[in-house]
């Protein structure tokens, strides 16, 4: 049987991710702050993986947050307020990644993915605003890519992927989608599940979206 192992599963995206594995006859392992896991914080990091058996087909990173106050200028900046931002889009989800690698086995195809957001891209960025997200997401994309040439040194048989997962119906989007369309979380999920199967270990590093188009960086 398969494995898989989520963060965030208790999120909306996240836990539907978990519902689809399931459906799916995968045995899921799923973890987040209720089960002490903190991503800002690297001790919780490696003593929560750490704790795990080796095994893992898939490990999908779905943790993250927008903040309550995304700024809408120059003046509204916080350091702390970025900082924050950081620690918990860019930094959180490459500790993963640092301490859940020993989770992938070397001999048969694995993925590690990361959801990202299209407002990281900076080429896609026609609006700006929203800087502490969007400089964490495309920190985090960059962090992503150095690490999947990293992994295919020792993984030759690994995935590495920053995923943007669309408009999702979720918590996190209520407050600032407006009119936008969102799809449901199980939608999403399905989606996101179909796209990580179709990318191999020459598609490692890639910044795609829930249609299995490139993101620009």
């Amino acid at each position: 049987m398969e494995r898989a192992l989520v963060l965030g599963a208790t999120g909306g995206i996240g836990g539907a991710v978990v519902r689809a594995l399931q459906a799916r006859g995968v045995a899921v392992t799923g973890l987040s702050r209720r089960d002490g896991l903190d991503v800002t914080d690297e001790a919780s990091v490696a003593a929560t993986l750490g704790a795990l058996s080796p095994g893992f087909d898939l490990v999908l990173i779905a943790t993250g947050a927008l903040g309550p106050r995304p700024e809408k200028s120059l003046r509204a900046i916080e350091p702390a307020a970025m900082a924050a931002q950081f620690a918990l889009n860019a930094t959180g989800p490459i500790l993963v990644v640092k301490h859940g690698l020993r989770l992938l086995p070397r001999d048969r195809p694995t993925h590690l993915v990361a959801l990202s957001a299209r407002v990281g891209s900076i080429g896609d960025n026609r609006s700006g605003g929203w800087y502490g997200y969007r400089a964490a997401k495309a920190a985090l994309n960059q962090l992503m890519r150095s690490a999947a040439i990293e992994v295919a040194r020792t993984h030759p048989r690994a995935c590495l992927l920053a995923l943007h997962p669309g408009t999702v119906d979720t918590a996190l989007t209520a407050p600032h989608r407006g009119s936008h369309p969102a799809m449901s979380p199980d939608a999403a999920a399905d989606r996101l599940l179909a796209v990580v199967a179709a990318q191999g270990p020459g598609e490692t590093g890639r910044f795609v979206d829930w249609q299995g188009e490139s993101v620009p960086w």
